[in-house]
């Protein structure tokens, strides 16, 4: 039974995060986007930003762990988690907001000063989004607590994903129509979108109520030991294994959306109708995921979901790519095994923290969750490289319809849409089924060990 605290906590702590993935959406699977179809860059500019954004986001992602320390030994009135959390989101939204600026540049100038606008949005997003998902293991430790926090945070991240992919490429066209060019229009709705990364954010920022003597009191963590926290955990390590390679299919699939519609399916408007359809679908999963993990436990619950994702991957590769019906199955399968994987890697992850203090005598919560906008960052990272490529090698970034994509090249882009995401899946299943140990009755002796060391103190609140 969840009490009041729980119940204030799970609604407070998740809908912090719709603005979150709304923001993070907007640069993470429509960037390229605005660079190709907005700016419209040619091959060359566009192949030397991509080596850039690649280069940046795997530069910054090493960062993420340095996030976690400055978050991990934060000490202040407002807690350990919520001062990252509001200097990350306002930061965060004024470098959001130049990075869809026009400011008159060309050539190497806009190269540059695009590449430090994305390096500092970069940083305190990333610092942001430590401070955000470290506070979840800190609320609870109860696993099907963490479960029904998880899974309605999880729902919320998903709203704002869905409604930025649904809406963004009306959206901007209507702003683009009000305010004289598509430019401008990019760049209100930048605009709208960090203030609302700021607006959810405060939901969190004022309405969680961390537990005060739950955990025991640690001592900082410094730099060395970081170090430690990450490599000598081995579960987290598989975690963090297991997740990258997720994170790179499932980033990879979703980043050639509004290209496969356009210049594959034919229609670009059919793009938003199917997101929706997805989004759905994704949301309904995650809804229902508590009712599932009652009844089936979680290595269970991830074998079905993999089987989905795989079953979706193969009817949309070998499916006809101009049958909405069969491409909308093919990506409801995807999206439902995905909802459920997204919320099963939250929740290893999480586990992972007690693991660690178990082992070591320290949760570590931020430096452990750092790894997740660092797999989030690679995956993206590999995700847009991916994509820059495939747009130039099968022609499609020089095509003005479908009708200029040959039968060769589209075949090459449905490949690196489909193919490499379902084997890159796939591996990240077959690592956890040999490698992640901390199953339920595990889990629960660490906890009952920890509590019997005073690592957790038994508090009650109402």
């Amino acid at each position: 039974m969840e009490n009041k605290l729980d119940k204030r906590n799970k609604y407070c702590f998740g809908l912090g995060t719709v603005g979150r993935d709304m923001f993070y959406t907007t640069e993470s699977m429509f960037l390229m986007i605005y660079l190709t179809e907005v700016l419209k860059l040619p091959d060359a500019t566009l192949l030397g930003m991509t080596a850039i954004l690649t280069a940046l986001r795997i530069f910054d992602a090493f960062n993420d762990p340095i996030m976690g320390i400055v978050v991990d030994n934060t000490r202040s009135p407002w807690g350990k988690f919520k001062p990252g959390m509001a200097i990350g989101a306002v930061f965060g939204g004024v470098f959001m907001v130049l990075m869809f600026t026009d400011m008159g540049l060309k050539g190497a100038a806009y190269a540059v000063v695009f590449a430090v606008c994305y390096l500092f949005w970069d940083i305190f997003y990333g610092l942001n989004d430590i401070a955000y998902w470290s506070m979840l293991p800190s609320l609870s430790t109860d696993q099907k607590e963490r479960e029904r926090m998880g899974a309605f945070a999880r729902i919320c991240a998903n709203v704002g994903l869905f409604v930025v992919v649904v809406a963004i490429i009306p959206v901007t066209n209507m702003l683009g129509g009000v305010f004289g060019s598509l430019k401008q229009g990019w760049f209100v709705f930048a605009l709208l979108i960090a203030g609302l990364m700021v607006g959810f954010q405060c939901f969190t920022l004022f309405g969680v109520k961390e537990r005060k003597g739950y955990f025991k009191e640690e001592e900082k963590t410094s730099f060395l030991e970081m170090f430690r926290v990450i490599f000598k955990n081995d579960q987290l390590l598989w975690v963090a294994v297991s997740m990258a390679l997720f994170m790179i299919g499932y980033m990879t699939t979703t980043t050639f959306g509004v290209h496969f519609f356009k210049y594959i399916y034919g229609d670009e408007n059919m793009y938003s109708i199917f997101a929706l359809v997805l989004g759905v679908s994704q949301l309904s999963a995650l809804a229902v995921f508590p009712v599932f993990s009652r009844k089936l436990n979680r290595k269970r619950l991830y074998t079905i979901a993999t089987c989905l994702v795989a079953a979706g991957y193969l009817l949309f590769f070998f499916g006809p790519n101009t049958k909405i019906i069969s491409i909308g199955i093919a990506g409801v399968l995807i999206f439902v095994g995905e909802a459920f994987i997204q919320i099963l890697m939250l929740m290893f992850l999480t586990d992972t923290i007690e693991y660690g203090q178990w082992k070591f005598g320290k949760r570590n919560e931020s430096i452990t969750f750092s790894i997740q906008p660092f797999i989030n960052k690679i995956g993206g990272a590999l995700a847009n490289g991916v994509l820059g490529v495939t747009l130039v090698i099968s022609g499609v970034n020089e095509a003005q319809s479908k009708a200029e994509v040959t039968a060769a090249g589209a075949l090459t882009f449905k490949a690196a849409m489909l193919i490499l995401p379902m084997i890159a899946i796939a591996l990240g299943f077959v690592l956890y089924r040999f490698k992640f140990k901390i199953d339920e009755k595990f889990h629960a002796e660490i906890i009952g060990d920890l509590k019997e060391r005073g690592d957790i103190k038994i508090v009650t609140e109402n």
